[in-house]
């Protein structure tokens, strides 16, 4: 079981990853008028989906429980929440400063996203540290 939890969290964290890269280069392409970040952050990310897809092995795990539960606990931290923050923080902004442009209001929206990414990361090497030291205490009373 511990192995699929550890899969499931390295599948979430490259999942997770792989999404902000898409959401920082949309901001890049915004940035310097070009659309070949988005494009290849695009090309990146459906590779990946295509061969999660066709390989056997991954197909198989990825169907598991956890993963799928990880999976919701990942876009929680990176498209939920920071939607919401960044709206939020978006009104404040421009009520009490200046109006935000397009660009600017993508790029609260990337560091909430990334923000929140890293906490869900710190969560998931909290998790891990804790299961690895419940495991091995378990281990060391049971050889006493």
């Amino acid at each position: 079981m511990p192995k699929v939890r550890h899969y499931a969290d390295l599948v979430t964290v490259l999942s997770g990853l792989s999404w902000l890269v898409v959401f920082w280069s949309v901001s890049l392409t915004a940035q310097i008028g070009s659309i070949e970040p988005t494009l290849a952050a695009l090309l990146m990310l459906g590779t990946l989906i295509l061969v999660s897809f066709v390989h056997r092995p991954s197909r198989v795990l990825l169907r598991r429980y956890h993963v799928r539960k990880r999976r919701t606990e990942m876009w929680m931290h990176i498209l939920a929440l920071p939607l919401t923050l960044a709206f939020l923080f978006g009104i404040v902004i421009e009520s009490l400063l200046a109006p935000l442009n397009g660009q600017q209001k993508m790029l609260l929206f990337n560091i909430f996203a990334t923000a929140g990414w890293l906490v869900f990361l710190l969560t998931v090497l909290i998790k891990l540290a804790m299961h690895l030291t419940r495991r091995h205490r378990s281990n060391g009373s049971a050889g006493s």
